[in-house]
């Protein structure tokens, strides 16, 4: 059940691999603690199984250069795995119908594809059947040796998915440039917002003890297309720039190198007056440019490849340009200005609000970084949430994707489930990701999405990008459950290409995680795609936002109103009281609409027009207001909490009957999750109706429970060690 990453040449884990595939032949009696993630290589299906050995042959591969020798190995791990005997692998074409793999440049076989894989860049590959030397064989060709690596990945996620291959034909390349995983990691292993153990990144004995499953995490990266990891917390330490951390990041950078995975590192502007002995950090500052120019030339010293900075500046207290008089522009260019003689690129996040208290806090970002489009350096790239606030559960896509025609703009959504219920809640974030990239901004007129933008397509951009903020820690299933791993596959395979689908993907995960029975399949992908939406309905429905407990962010707090500024607490963002409830963002109210095209303003500023899970995010209405259904807001809210509740209790049975077809441990831990969900779902409905109905003092509508206690009880609730909360 574990991938074990094997030493070139040893003989060993050819036999280990094949007894590891015989043991499989149990299939889904045998225990899994999910740390295979979608890569367990599992026997395939007995049907396919010569046909695919009929269609692949022996291996022909280069094995000169480390990631030529990843592909190898992976080649080797795989098909061990999947078709039961270890593949013949060669260094020139042998007899039979091969499979050859390389680039023009490494195989003279591969001479005749040049053309075709140059159009594809850096990171594209081809996949398909054809001749060589005059025989039939299966090419995964490519112009970099990364390329054919991601080949390696596409081909064995068509076995482990029960894919033919009988004519295939396949070019594949992606759409974005950087494919980037923010660790939300501190140099102490805390991992804030995080859910599943501590920091994988053992700082203290680094450098001296590469874990093997550093590698294990470049393995499961590069199978989706991930291709850089930002290793430390944006509320990020100065101390990680210092040669001794410094010497660290190395280590792990020539883990990742043969993978295709660049490291960045979050840089604390303040480091020149922390770490660097001056007595500013004004970027417009001689000495202080000189100093990061200094510190960008000993980092490339150590790592040639070393991707560059993330940098969170001016928000939540954190240190930027804005200190000194200056603008989010002059902050990144001067750091771009380090990083430009290496080929490095600034990660600039617009997630920023003032000291002031605000109108509004969804407009900051926009009113602060659109008068700077077209004023920042080539290699700087604008990192935006997904929505304007943090992250919610559900959130219009934020109004600065179209908005910047003259600056590239990175997205940046949430892998770990912040505002989600956690590790132990399964919300599949495939739907968020695919609802916000879908999304028309209108930016040239109708068909401009949010993915047409952050792709550089709308405009032309050659910088592009998407982050995700990782959920990954030092649990042995990696994400604290097993289905949150699912978020974490569909976030690599939508930064590869924006525009794919997340019921696909869901797919392919669950044949590559469980199973490939179609009477698993069905249920369990149906389950995904409702979860989200679950979530919303028994957290946040029609638009509400921003409930959560002050802090940790566990479970409801809907009447907190006691934090040190205003945008903290959640009775800021429901506005409720005896009248109506929500947030008026319309032109009659902080006008916040009207940072969107015409036709979106027009249409979010009519609450008769906008889209109802967007309703109340817009519009601050009456309780008796009547919804698209017929009900009145009240019931309409109460008919959604119990919605969401419904749909969790059929999740919950679902997998209650699928017990025959995955393995006993996986199954037991997530049908203890979802036992949790149901409650704490059920605890959100409750405390949010007590809370709603002691500010309008309305009936519950027929057929619709009343809380399990009273609203004292729930405010009394405590959580003082909740897991994730920042230090």
């Amino acid at each position: 059940m574990l991938p074990l990453t094997p030493r070139r040449g040893d003989r060993a884990w050819v036999l280990l691999a094949g007894l590891l595939a015989l043991l499989a032949w149990v299939g889904d009696a045998r225990a899994e603690d999910g740390y295979a993630l979608w890569l367990r290589y599992v026997p395939a299906d007995p049907a396919r199984v010569e046909d695919y050995r009929h269609r692949l042959g022996d291996v022909v591969a280069p094995n000169a250069t480390p990631t030529q020798r990843a592909a190898r190995d992976e080649l080797r791990r795989g098909l061990t795995g999947l078709l039961g005997s270890a593949p013949r692998l060669h260094a020139t074409l042998a007899g039979g119908r091969p499979l050859v793999l390389g680039t023009p440049d490494s195989s003279p076989w591969l001479a005749p594809f040049r053309r075709e894989v140059e159009v594809l860049g850096e990171d594209g590959f081809i996949l398909r059947e054809g001749r060589i030397d005059g025989r039939a064989a299966l090419v995964i060709a490519a112009r970099r040796d990364i390329g054919v690596l991601y080949g390696t990945f596409h081909l064995l996620r068509l076995l482990q998915t029960g894919q033919p291959l009988a004519g295939l034909d396949i070019r594949e390349a992606p759409k974005l440039r950087l494919r980037v995983l923010d660790h939300w990691d501190n140099l102490d292993r805390y991992v804030e917002r995080g859910y599943a153990g501590e920091s994988i990144w053992d700082w203290h004995k680094l450098p001296g003890w590469r874990d093997p499953r550093y590698t294990d995490y470049a393995r499961a990266n590069a199978s989706i297309g991930i291709n850089g990891a930002v290793l430390n917390n944006v509320n990020s330490n100065a101390r990680v720039l210092t040669p001794m951390y410094l010497e660290k990041v190395e280590a792990l950078a020539d883990v990742f190198r043969p993978y295709g995975i660049r490291v960045y590192l979050s840089a604390r502007f303040s480091a020149p007056k922390e770490i660097g002995g001056l007595d500013t950090a004004d970027p417009l500052d001689p000495r202080v440019r000189a100093w990061w120019k200094a510190k960008a030339d000993e980092i490339y010293k150590a790592i040639p490849d070393f991707g560059g900075f993330l940098v969170k500046a001016n928000s939540e207290g954190q240190p930027g340009p804005q200190d000194y008089g200056r603008n989010h522009a002059d902050g990144a260019n001067m750091l771009a200005e380090a990083l430009a003689p290496h080929g490095g690129v600034v990660m600039w996040r617009a997630f920023v609000y003032s000291h002031e208290q605000p109108d509004d806090r969804a407009r900051q970002a926009y009113d602060e970084f659109v008068p700077l489009d077209g004023a920042f350096r080539d290699n700087v790239v604008v990192q935006v949430k997904n929505g304007a606030i943090d992250f919610q559960p559900r959130e219009p896509f934020h109004p600065l994707f179209g908005a910047m025609p003259k600056t590239p703009l990175m997205m940046e959504f949430q892998i770990t489930k912040e505002y989600l219920g956690f590790a132990t809640h399964l919300a599949y974030l495939g739907p968020l990701y695919e609802e916000t990239l879908r999304s028309d901004t209108f930016a040239r007129g109708a068909g401009a999405s949010v993915a047409n933008v952050v792709d550089g397509s709308l405009e032309g951009h050659a910088l592009s990008g998407m982050a995700g903020v990782a959920n990954i820690g030092s649990d042995r299933n990696w994400s604290g459950s097993h289905f949150d791993q699912a978020n974490w596959y569909a976030f690599g395979r939508m930064a590869w290409n924006p525009h794919a689908s997340s019921r696909a993907i869901a797919e392919d995960w669950v044949r590559m995680t469980f199973s490939n029975d179609p009477r698993f399949v069905v249920p369990v992908v149906d389950m995904m795609m409702a979860s989200r939406e679950a979530v919303v309905d028994y957290m946040t429905p029609l638009g509400l936002h921003h409930l959560m407990g002050r802090g940790h962010h566990y479970g409801p707090m809907p009447w907190d109103a006691g934090a040190p500024r205003a945008d903290w607490t959640p009775v800021y963002y429901h506005r409720a009281d005896k009248a109506g409830i929500g947030f008026d963002r319309s032109s009659r109210g902080s006008n916040a609409v009207a940072q969107y095209a015409p036709p979106l303003a027009k249409r979010f500023d009519d609450p008769a027009q906008v889209p109802e899970e967007f309703l109340l995010w817009f519009h601050h209405l009456r309780w008796d207001y009547p919804t698209k259904s017929g009900r009145p807001l009240w019931d309409e809210l109460v008919h959604r909490y119990d919605r969401g509740v419904d749909e969790v209790k059929k999740m919950r049975a679902t997998w209650g009957d699928l017990s025959p077809y995955v393995d006993a441990e996986r199954h037991a831990q997530v049908a203890a999750f979802l036992a949790i969900q149901q409650d704490e779902a059920q605890w959100w409905r409750d405390a949010s109706i007590a809370y709603w109905q002691s500010l309008n003092g309305l009936p519950l509508p027929v057929g619709h429970s009343p809380p399990a206690h009273s609203l004292d009880y729930y405010e009394s609730l405590e959580f003082p060690y909740a897991p994730g909360d920042g230090k």
